[in-house]
């Protein structure tokens, strides 16, 4: 029970969920390129550590597709109109991972479709760990009111170095040098500095040097 309520991390009793990147959202929502590409490297770091993932996609009839530059071209794309990404065949993939404990939480719009399934997610007894620099919405305000409401309701908040690097571990994990490439320049901007106000103590400091054993590899 303690590690349940620390938020430890394991690729093999994770899941990745990917929540509605599409085209209709392209102009829109707030760093959506920089978003997409936190996105897309979490997502590639997930398949080399054989994390399984879940793409939804808000009403693609009318939002249009996942964006390519995500990278997620070959897998299923479950549509819904719900904002909650638990529709029946995502449940009936939670339900056949009898082992999970943990679901990684990336995509738009936070005070929506992000929000909706992670208290949904809570809801089930699963560890929530959103991805705070893969997620974003239309209005700021409405991201930092989100963020802020996640964290009240029990959602671990992460970036998507520290979530790799707690998957991993170790730098002696069979997987580290691939997925040290993937995080060997910081993540692109998403606009979260001016909102950290808003969440609240959130402790760390400026980032330095990599203190995790990886950076003169």
């Amino acid at each position: 029970m303690a590690g349940r309520r620390l938020g430890r991390l394991s690729p093999c009793s994770s899941v990745l969920f990917l929540c509605d990147l599409q085209e209709r959202f392209r102009h829109s929502v707030a760093f959506f390129p920089q978003v997409v590409a936190v996105a897309a490297r979490v997502l590639q770091a997930c398949r080399e550590l054989e994390v399984p993932v879940v793409v939804t996609e808000q009403h693609p009839r009318a939002l249009g597709p996942t964006v390519p530059e995500l990278g997620a071209q070959d897998l299923p794309k479950h549509p819904k109109t719900c904002f909650s990404m638990l529709v029946p065949p995502v449940e009936a993939e939670l339900s056949a991972r009898p082992g999970l404990t943990s679901v990684l939480l990336c995509g738009i719009e936070t005070q929506a479709c992000i929000l909706s399934t992670a208290l949904d997610l809570l809801d089930r007894g699963l560890d929530v760990h959103v991805v705070v620099d893969a997620c974003s919405s239309r209005s700021q305000v409405d991201r930092a009111v989100a963020l802020a409401r996640l964290r009240q309701s029990g959602a671990f908040l992460t970036t998507s170095e520290s979530l790799l690097l707690q998957l991993l571990r170790d730098a002696a994990h069979p997987r580290f040098r691939q997925v040290q490439q993937l995080i060997k320049e910081p993540a692109p901007d998403t606009g979260l500095l001016p909102l950290l106000g808003a969440l609240g103590p959130m402790g760390g400091s400026e980032r330095g040097p990599p203190a995790w054993g990886g950076g003169a590899q």
